[in-house]
């Protein structure tokens, strides 16, 4: 990022190239629509761009980035007034590979599409900022101090939202499994 706001156009592209698809999931699963998506997207990179002359390293570039979508997601949510949010389809994407194993046959890859989609489907239900914490841990690989400060909270808070959705996770997971069985 220093040498992108230093004017190292290649260095931009390297930028992007290496947290898009991390990046794109998380405001995908957070914003739960494609079209609205692309927007927010769009208006991340825009406010990096824009922003890059200002960037200091205090942090990580990943929690900096992460901290401008959280902002942008939360931006979309008040504009629209927390509107009803679709539910998007699996795709080949990292919260669906946590429900997956080594697929021996056809059956097995059956029970594991059902318990990835088990999964999913929990995300989606999570409180905002839990699911936020999550995906900014899986999809992201951000620890707790850098959920913490891309999401304006302390690390106490971040790891209270992250061990709780963890729970919840587990728990829904579970239950799911139990309901399979009778």
């Amino acid at each position: 990022m220093l040498r992108y706001g230093a004017g190292d156009v290649t260095a931009f592209e390297e930028l992007y190239a290496r947290h898009r698809g991390p990046l794109w999931r998380f405001v995908l699963r957070n914003l739960r629509d494609e079209t609205v998506t692309a927007d927010v997207f769009q208006e991340i990179w825009a406010r990096v761009i824009a922003h890059r002359h200002r960037y200091v390293p205090t942090a990580k570039f990943t929690t900096w980035l992460y901290r401008i979508a959280h902002n942008c997601c939360v931006d979309h949510w008040r504009r629209t007034n927390r509107a009803l949010r679709l539910e998007h389809p699996a795709s080949d994407d990292v919260i669906v590979s946590i429900a997956d194993e080594q697929l021996p046959g056809p059956a097995v890859e059956a029970e594991n599409a059902g318990r990835a989609q088990a999964l999913l489907a929990a995300v989606g239900r999570l409180p905002e900022e839990q699911r936020t914490a999550f995906l900014m841990y899986v999809e992201a690989g951000l620890g707790l101090a850098e959920i913490a400060a891309a999401t304006g909270v302390g690390v106490e808070t971040a790891k209270s939202r992250l061990r709780y959705a963890s729970a919840r996770l587990r728990t829904a997971l579970d239950e799911g499994r139990l309901r399979g069985k009778t």
